[in-house]
């Protein structure tokens, strides 16, 4: 029996008005795209409505999280912390996160947003979901990129990160999913 592909709700935290938002999310999402058995659903903060009057209607966020097997969020730092719509996307859904693994791809200066990472960890362990280990940093990601949005120096130690931190989700949303179908998560 063939199993159905596991599903991966990538969320895309940063401003995407900016340039390295866009640039980044492209970049990750062109290597997750080749993974065999995964179908990634994007799901984008910047165009959702939460509260603000801006987007469209938050209503489909839980929906698509509770779809999902696991999850990538993409995310910048901003002033040591991450942004504060994806945090406002986070709360829209609760249930709906539980007993799944979620990965990080980061970006931003020195730090390569590992300081927003850190505080995701802590948001997404109240939520009970499970942190992949391995993830992407991207330090200075602005000046990684040309102006067409192509890289502009070899990245083949973040393009490892990705395979190795796709091998690690992937390991627990399949055990995962194979323990929610087993036994509900109490919750």
């Amino acid at each position: 029996m063939q199993q159905e592909n596991l599903r991966i709700t990538v969320v895309l935290g940063g401003n995407l008005n900016g340039r390295t938002g866009p640039v980044v999310s492209s970049w990750f999402l062109d290597r997750a795209a080749s993974r065999e058995g995964v179908t990634l659903d994007v799901l984008d903060v910047a165009g959702l409505d939460l509260g603000d009057g801006h987007g469209t209607s938050s209503d489909s966020f839980p929906s698509r999280i509770a779809a999902a097997d696991g999850f990538v969020v993409v995310t910048p730092e901003y002033n040591h912390g991450y942004p504060g719509p994806l945090k406002s996307a986070i709360d829209t859904a609760r249930k709906e996160w539980f007993a799944k693994p979620v990965a990080f791809v980061s970006y931003g200066g020195m730090s390569g947003g590992l300081r927003a990472v850190e505080q995701l960890r802590s948001v997404f362990a109240e939520l009970h979901v499970t942190s992949v280990r391995t993830s992407v940093s991207l330090h200075n990601a602005q000046r990684m990129f040309g102006p067409e949005g192509a890289p502009v120096a070899e990245l083949r130690g973040a393009e490892d990160a990705v395979e190795e931190m796709l091998d690690q989700l992937v390991w627990w949303a399949l055990s995962l999913r194979e323990a929610r179908i087993r036994r509900p998560f109490p919750s």
